[in-house]
This record gives C-alpha cells, structure tokens and sequence, in this order.
C-alpha cells in the first residue's frame, strides 16, 4: 500500500489540499513560498495559480469561491483574480494560520501556529467575519474532521502527539467533553492533517512518519499507506466520486539529501469513498 506521484513539485511544506466539488479540481498550496497550486485530474495538468500570498488552508465557500487563510492572522477570498481580504484575527499579527476546516453551518475553525513565546489556539471563524476563541495553549493545532451524525469533532494536536475527540453541538458551534482519540507518543513522527471517509474511519498524516495512517472511529489502527517522503503533511478525499486520497507533503528545500521527491503531491486509491467538505458561507449573501 504505497502512495503514487501525481505532482513532482519541491514544496517547502506542501499543505492544505481541498477539493473543489463545483470545479472538480484540487488546489494545495506551499505556504512559505506563497504558491496556490491546482490539478485537474481530468487532464492530469497542474500549475501555480497564485503567487506572493501565503496560504496554509483554505475552504470552498457556497458561492464557488476559495477562502484562504494566511499570516498575520489575514483571511481571503479568491475567485480566480485578486484576493480580496475578508476578515483579519489581530490577536494573530505575528503568527500565521494552520490546518482548517468548514463546520455544516458554514462556519470555519482555524487554528493558529506557536509562536516563541505561545502555544497556538484554536478559533472559529463566524459567518458574518468575527472571530471566536474555542481552544488555548494547543501545541500546534493540525488536522480536523467532524462525524457523519454531526455531533463528534476531531482536532489534532501535532505536538501533544495527540488526535482528540470533542463533543460538537451543531446549533452554537461549540465544543466540549475532549477526550484521547489516538495518542501517537510511542510512535515515529507526529500526526498532522487529517480526512473522514464514509465509514468513519479517519485518515492521519504522519510528520516525520513516512505515512498516512488509518484508524477506527475507536482510535484503533486499520492500515497504514506509506509515502516516500518523510514529511507527510495533509490528506483529503478527492476525484468526482471521492474515491481518491490525495496527499501532501513537505522537505522540498532539503532535496536532494532529504529526499528526491520530497514536497510533491500524492495520491492513493482506498478501498473506500470520502465526501464533499462543508462550504463555508463567511460573508455570503444567501
């Protein structure tokens, strides 16, 4: 079970691969060097589509738009041309944000990276732009998915070695009960993205780990698909029927000594389907 080449780009980290339904491409972008990238798999072509913006995640808002979220705590919209800046957390002026992900409301949770002098945090981004603090002292918040019954949400902690589980309330989008899901701590590297297929099962980047690794709704490991790169940084279902699992990856700026394909995009066909993410609807008239 080994993940195969779709894209051979040197990513300084390769991160936040999303789907786009409407569009039936995938975007993933290098958040250092400020790129948006996009694959089309219907003609296996893929190139940059944005330069110069630092991008570490990204939603598909209702209105077929990107929502991308950058450093200095800025948030975009992105329709194909210029960005346009939506919303603005100042309390992240010196940092910059990581993994997120739209709730079935069309709200977004976002986490923030450490800086020297701080642990990162968790918030969510309401849809009329405001900013609401939910997690504190989180050792680089990672990887997010919620349950098909809508009523559990998966938060990963890359640095606790740790994918939690919380009790989600769909009205009022917050979160409660945290529990131990996975702990990874006697394993090699550190989970970092995360994706849900249609059984539950969740999928587990593993940075400094070589893998993606599969677990149980119970936190029980069910596969592990190996990737030849070190650094493996996010996962997410893709493809017109979700049945494929692209990945990224990270180490770029090391090759070759580090690894000849280190930071190109992956993909993996399982033996199981994912589904669309939630749209965010931030600032959408509807």
């Amino acid at each position: 079970m080994t993940a195969e080449l779709v894209a051979d780009y040197a990513c300084e980290i390769g991160e936040g691969p999303v789907w786009h339904p409407d569009e039936e491409r995938l975007y993933w972008a290098d958040i250092p060097n400020g790129t948006l990238y996009r694959y089309d798999p219907a003609t296996d072509t893929h190139g940059t589509v944005l330069s110069d913006t630092v991008v570490s995640g990204g939603t598909i808002q209702s209105d077929g738009s990107l929502l991308l979220f950058g450093a200095g705590g800025a948030v975009y919209r992105w329709a194909g041309a210029e960005t346009e800046t939506v919303a603005t957390l100042d309390t992240a002026a010196h940092t910059r944000f990581n993994d997120v992900i739209a709730d079935p409301r069309g709200r977004v949770f976002c986490g923030t990276m450490p800086t020297d002098d701080q642990l990162g945090t968790l918030f969510r981004l309401d849809r009329d732009g405001t900013f609401t603090r939910i997690l504190d002292e989180v050792d680089i918040p990672n990887g997010m998915a919620f349950s098909a019954d809508r009523e559990t949400f998966y938060f990963t902690a890359s640095d606790e070695n740790a994918i939690y589980a919380f009790d989600y309330d769909i009205e009022s989008g917050s979160i409660s009960d945290r529990s131990v899901l996975v702990d990874t701590s006697d394993e090699a590297g550190v989970p970092d993205g995360l994706a849900i297929d249609e059984r539950g099962d969740l999928w587990s980047a593993r940075w400094g780990g070589n893998a993606v690794v599969r677990y149980s709704p119970e936190g029980v490991e069910r596969e592990r698909v190996d990737v030849p790169v070190e650094k493996v940084s996010c996962a997410t279902f893709g493809g017109p029927s979700f049945d494929t699992l692209y990945v990224t990856t990270a180490g770029g700026d090391e090759r070759p000594t580090g690894g000849e394909l280190d930071g190109s995009l992956f993909r993996y066909e399982p033996d199981t389907t994912g589904g669309a993410q939630f749209y965010s609807r931030v600032l959408v008239d509807e």
